[in-house]
């Protein structure tokens, strides 16, 4: 048995920088790793989606040139290029993580980690095993794509968001199902490629954790764009077609439907890694769906071992798991008492235009029984989207009626993350929404609209 002062199982974003961090505030640290370095966010999530994102929408501005007074011809994507570029960035992404695990007293490892008791483990390595030992574990094992499980799936190609990624041609018809961020991104990008694109989604709208309002507009814009929105709609099989094509049958609310395509993309959802992991055999709860369940301070039933990011449910972003590192970080090494209590969690939804959002929903705030005002402006009531030729979408903000304090937002509109950003920030400063009516923003930005959409509850 090798002992250690702490171990991390997994390099996703908060497993990239805490390990290192321990190992500079003198500990013996290690890190283990089963696959590439760097997690979700840098091999097949955050990077490579938004690197390919940037493709699509540079195809979907050319082919609008002659409304800007530009001649650009015919436009086609070279998908092996788009996917060259992909792989690049994530490359050097991987590099740049790398070259910071050369630490003096940090070992990395590349296995499999199996828990043996509350503070000990079994690598699985190519060559054999290892026993180790520490009295901090911290958990950053990250999800993976849930399986498709319908009648027939097992007979298809079924794509995945890992998988997708690696085509090399334009796919002549591309059903998406699942009608999440995930789904909604991957499908306005081969639309914009020049697939034709089906969504299907078995809720009522898209996008349920969304006010209706933003859902229903967010199905509007994706529908401009020339893609199918099947909502209601189950799938139920799918079998091979001729010509390597493929047929899916749903249940609508009008019947049975058959739907031909050449590529299927399961988007239903993540799973998290925690199978390998025999969390049982250290004493550490799951709940119904395989998550690891924590306290606000990141810790497990365990003490002193903890989970951080997508391995122990709640939203899967990034940014959160980089939040779960400061929190670590604050309380492993400088001995501090943080938490994750009361924080806001903003996120952005990568299609085009933009969905930010931060803090309370208008359902959210009514279901907390809270005397709430909500304003709402169409971006076509915002200069610098006129002048940039993308209209689509509106700005809506949540106040409490009484204090005027901020609740929330949703920014579906151009650069809708940006300007999320802007509100979230005077949340975390408790401004009243006066503040931000009142504010001089620079003419004619983005968030020039604010005041507009402020100035909407004195009006």
């Amino acid at each position: 048995m090798e002992h250690y002062d702490a171990i991390v199982i997994g390099t996703s974003q908060g497993g990239r920088f805490l390990p290192v961090e321990l190992a500079e505030a003198g500990q013996r640290v290690a890190l283990i790793e089963r696959g590439p370095l760097g997690g979700v966010c840098v091999n097949t999530g955050c990077t490579p989606t938004k690197t390919m994102v940037a493709s699509a929408r540079l195809a979907y501005l050319a082919r609008r040139g002659a409304e800007y007074g530009v001649r650009t011809g015919p436009v086609s994507v070279d998908l092996t290029a788009v996917r060259e570029r992909k792989r690049s960035m994530v490359g050097g992404a991987r590099e740049n993580y790398a070259s910071r695990l050369a630490q003096k007293g940090l070992d990395l490892i590349h296995g499999e980690a199996r828990f043996t008791g509350p503070k000990t483990l079994e690598i699985a390595l190519a060559d054999g095993g290892r026993q180790i030992s520490a009295p901090v574990i911290v958990i950053d094992a990250g999800t993976r794509a849930r399986p498709l499980a319908i009648a027939g799936a097992a007979d298809v190609p079924v794509l995945d968001s890992t998988s997708i990624m690696e085509l090399d041609e334009v796919t002549e018809h591309l059903i998406v199902l699942g009608g999440g961020y995930i789904g909604l991104e991957f499908g306005q990008m081969f639309r914009r490629f020049g697939s034709e694109v089906t969504i299907i989604e078995g809720a009522s709208r898209l996008m349920m954790m969304e006010d209706e309002d933003v859902s229903d507009e967010v199905a509007a814009i994706l529908r401009d764009d020339g893609i199918t929105v099947l909502t209601s709609t189950t799938p139920l099989r799918v079998e091979p077609a001729d010509g390597g094509r493929l047929v899916l049958t749903v249940r609508t609310e009008d019947g049975e439907r058959r739907i031909e395509g050449s590529q299927l993309l399961s988007a239903v959802g993540r799973i998290p890694n925690t199978e390998a992991l025999a969390a049982e055999a250290a004493g550490i709860r799951l709940d119904d769906r395989g998550f690891i369940e924590v306290d606000e301070y990141l810790e497990t039933s365990v003490p002193g071992v903890y989970a951080m990011g997508d391995v122990k449910g709640g939203p899967a972003f990034t940014h959160l798991s980089y939040d779960d590192y400061r929190i670590l970080h604050a309380n492993l090494i400088r001995h501090q008492k943080q938490s994750t209590r009361d924080r806001v969690v903003p996120y952005t939804v990568f299609t085009d235009p933009q969905l930010g959002r931060a803090g309370l929903t208008e359902r959210q705030a009514r279901a907390q029984g809270r005397d709430i005002r909500v304003a709402k402006l169409p971006m076509s009531g915002v200069i610098r989207a006129i002048e940039t030729g993308e209209t689509r979408g509106f700005m809506k903000a949540v106040v409490d009626s009484g204090s005027g304090q901020i609740l929330g937002c949703a920014i579906l509109g151009v650069e809708g993350g940006e300007i999320m950003s802007i509100i979230q920030v005077a949340m975390l400063g408790k401004l009243p929404y006066t503040a931000m009516a009142n504010a001089i923003f620079a003419h004619p930005l983005l968030a020039e609209g604010l005041n507009s959409l402020f100035a909407m509850f004195d009006a």
